[in-house]
C-alpha cells in the first residue's frame, strides 16, 4: 500500500485482493503430467490438415492436368473477385504495425517487465531474414527489376526507358520492404505477446482469446484457426522449396555440370533439400538455424559485395536515392492498383506480381511469425517493430540496387538477360558478364540451399508446433513428417506447373493464403483488444486517473500551495477499510 500525500490530507492506494486473477502470469502446467498433456499432440489439427495433405498429394501424382485446370480457374476467379481484399488488407497491415510501434503501446515489453532479450541483436536480425525471404531475393533480386524495365506494369511508363528504370526499382521495393514485413509483424508481434506476455500457448488460435474467450479459442473455432495456419504455413514454405529447386538446377546448368533435364533432376534436387532441412531442423533453434543463418549472412555480404566492387557501382550507387524517391512519390498509386483501371491487362500483372507477392507473403506468415516471436522475447513492441520491419527494408533497398541495378545495366549495354531464360537463369547469366562467374554460380547456389534449408528448417519447427498444441520444441516424428510433406507438395507444384514450373507455385500458394487472409485481419483486431487490457497501461490509466485526482483535490483544499509525496501508509487501528 502506498499513499499520496498532499498538505495534511492523504490519498490510499490499496493493493489488489489475491482473488484476483493476474492476466500477466503465464498460465503454465504445475506437473509433469500436465505439461505433457497440455503439449500432446492435436489429433484433429494434425489429423484433418494431414489428410488433406495427403489428398493433394495423391491427386496431384494421378491427375496433374486434372490439379492444374482447377487451380487456374479458381486462381482466375479469386483474382478478379477477391484481389481487391488482398490489396486493401496488406497496406492496412503497414499502417497497424507502424501505428503500434510510435503510439504508447510501443513501450510494453514482449515478456515480463525486466526481461533481457534472448538473442543478440545481430543474430536475431540474422535469423529473422533468413527465415523472412532470403531465398526470395536470390531468386527475385535479378529477375523482378528487369521484368519490370522491360515489361512495366500496364498503363505506366515506356519499356526500356529511364523512366522505366525509376519504375522497375521502384516497384521491386513496393513489393519487398515495408508490405511483406508488416505483414510477417502482425503475426509475430501478436504471437509473442501472447505467448511471452499473457502465458497463453504459443498458437495462432491462443491470440484470438480476447476476442473468443479461452474455451473458444481451445474450441472448434480456434482449431480451424490453426488448421489455416498450417495448411498456409505448408504451401508457403513448398512454394520456397520449389522457387529454390529452379534456381538450382539454372545454376547447375550454367556451371556445365547438367544439360537440358525434366522433372526428374527437380524432383532429385527437392528430395536432397528436404533431407537437409529436418536434419537442420530436428537438431533446434539454436544449434542448427541461428549456425546457418549467420553463415549465410556472411556469404550473401561478400557476394553482394562483389557484385558491386566488379559490377556498374556509380550505377547502383545513383539508383539507391532515386529509389527512395520514386517510392515515396509513387507509393499510393502502386498500393492501390486493380482491375478497375487496368482491365483485364491489370488483372493478369497482379497475379504475377503484387496479388502473388501479398498471397506468397501471408502464406508465411504462420511460420515466419511464430518463428519471428520465439526469437524475440524480451523486447518492447516498439524494438519488434523498428527490427522487423526497418531492417530488413534497408537490407531489400540495396540487394536491388546492386543485383537489380546490375541486371538492368547489362541489358542497357546489349546483352538480353531478358530472353536468356526464366526467372531463375537470370541472376546466372548475369554472373556470367562479371570476373569469377564459375565460382559466383556455385555461391549463389549454395546460398539458395542454405537459405531454403533455414527458412523451411524452420517452417517445420512451427508445424510441429501447430500441431502439437503450441510445443516450442515438438516431437521430432512431427517435424519430419511435416518436412517430407513440404517437399511432396513443393514436387507436385512443380509438376503441375509444366513447363512454366513458376505458375504452378503461384497459382496454388494464393489458393491456400486466401482464408489465411481473413484471419489476419481479425488477428490485428484481437491484438489491439489485448493491448488495451496490458497491466502496463492499467497502471499507467490508474495512475494518471490517481494523480489527476489529487492534484484536483489538492487546488480545491489548498489553492495552488501544496506538494505530492509518497511513502508507506502508517497503521491506523481505526481504519476499518483495511
Amino acid at each position: 500500500m502506498i499513499r499520496f500525500r498532499i498538505g495534511h490530507e492523504e490519498a490510499l492506494i490499496m493493493p489488489r485482493k489475491a482473488s484476483e486473477p493476474d492476466k500477466a502470469r503465464p498460465d503454465i502446467p504445475r506437473s509433469p503430467q500436465a505439461f505433457a498433456a497440455a503439449h500432446r499432440t492435436d489429433l484433429l489439427v494434425f489429423g484433418v490438415t494431414a489428410v488433406i495433405t495427403l489428398v493433394f498429394v495423391g491427386w496431384g501424382v494421378i491427375s496433374t492436368e486434372s490439379l492444374a485446370v482447377v487451380s487456374n480457374s479458381l486462381l482466375s476467379w479469386l483474382v478478379t473477385n477477391i484481389g481487391w481484399g488482398f490489396v486493401l488488407a496488406s497496406t492496412g497491415f503497414v499502417v497497424f504495425a507502424l501505428w503500434l510501434a510510435f503510439s504508447r503501446y510501443g513501450a510494453i515489453p514482449l515478456g515480463k517487465d525486466d526481461e533481457a532479450p534472448e538473442f543478440r541483436t545481430v543474430s536475431w536480425i540474422a535469423m529473422m531474414f533468413s527465415a523472412g525471404m532470403g531465398i526470395g531475393l536470390m531468386f527475385f533480386g535479378v529477375a523482378e527489376p528487369l521484368a519490370h524495365f522491360v515489361e512495366p506494369p500496364p498503363g505506366t511508363v515506356a519499356p526500356l526507358s529511364d523512366a522505366a528504370v525509376e519504375t522497375a526499382m521502384a516497384t521491386s521495393l513496393f513489393h519487398w520492404t515495408l508490405h511483406p514485413w508488416a505483414i510477417y509483424a502482425v503475426v509475430g508481434l501478436s504471437i509473442a505477446y501472447c505467448s511471452f506476455r499473457r502465458g497463453r500457448k504459443q498458437l495462432i488460435s491462443a491470440v484470438f482469446t480476447p476476442l473468443i474467450g479461452k474455451r473458444g479459442a481451445e474450441g472448434p473455432i480456434g482449431k480451424l484457426i490453426d488448421i489455416l495456419a498450417l495448411f498456409a504455413t505448408l504451401f508457403g514454405s513448398a512454394a520456397s522449396l520449389g522457387l529454390g529447386t529452379l534456381q538450382i538446377r539454372s545454376g547447375m546448368q550454367a556451371a556445365g555440370w547438367i544439360g537440358a533435364v525434366g522433372n526428374t533432376v527437380l524432383v532429385l534436387i527437392i528430395v536432397v533439400l528436404t533431407v537437409c532441412f529436418i536434419a537442420s531442423a530436428v537438431s533446434g533453434v539454436s544449434k542448427g538455424i541461428q549456425w546457418l543463418s549467420n553463415i549465410n549472412m556472411v556469404l550473401a555480404a561478400v557476394l553482394a559485395v562483389f557484385v558491386f566492387v566488379v559490377g556498374p557501382t556509380v550505377f547502383i550507387l545513383d539508383l539507391l536515392p532515386t529509389t527512395i524517391g520514386v517510392y515515396l512519390r509513387d507509393f499510393g498509386e502502386m498500393a492501390s492498383r486493380s482491375g478497375a483501371t487496368g482491365g483485364a491487362a491489370m488483372n493478369d500483372w497482379l497475379s504475377s506480381w503484387t496479388i502473388f507477392y501479398w498471397a506468397w507473403w501471408i502464406s508465411w506468415t504462420p511460420f515466419v511469425g511464430m518463428f519471428i516471436a520465439r526469437i524475440s522475447r524480451g523486447r518492447t513492441i516498439r524494438q519488434f517493430v523498428g527490427g522487423v520491419i526497418l531492417v530488413p527494408s534497408v537490407v531489400s533497398l540495396v540487394w536491388f540496387a546492386i543485383f537489380g541495378g546490375s541486371s538492368i545495366n547489362v541489358q542497357q549495354r546489349g546483352i538480353d538477360v531478358y530472353r536468356s531464360g526464366g526467372e531463375e537463369a537470370q541472376t546466372f547469366r548475369v554472373l556470367e558478364t562479371l570476373p569469377l562467374s564459375t565460382i559466383t554460380t556455385v555461391l549463389v547456389m549454395v546460398l539458395v540451399a542454405i537459405f531454403f534449408v533455414s527458412g523451411a528448417d524452420a517452417a517445420s519447427v512451427v508445424m510441429g508446433t501447430l500441431s502439437q498444441r503450441g510445443s516450442i520444441d515438438p516431437k521430432r516424428w512431427i517435424v519430419v513428417f511435416w518436412g517430407a510433406a513440404t517437399g511432396a507438395v513443393a514436387a507436385i507444384m512443380l509438376i503441375v506447373g509444366g513447363e512454366d514450373a513458376l505458375s504452378g507455385i503461384q497459382n496454388l500458394t494464393f489458393l491456400a493464403s486466401a482464408p489465411f487472409a481473413v484471419v489476419m485481419v481479425l488477428l490485428c483486431v484481437a491484438l489491439l483488444k489485448d493491448l488495451r487490457e496490458d497491466p502496463m497501461m492499467q497502471r499507467e490509466e490508474k495512475g494518471a486517473q490517481v494523480l489527476e485526482q489529487a492534484v484536483i483535490a489538492g487546488t480545491e483544499r489548498h489553492g495552488g500551495d501544496f506538494q505530492l509525496e509518497v511513502g508507506p501508509v502508517e497503521d491506523d487501528p481505526d481504519d476499518e477499510s483495511r
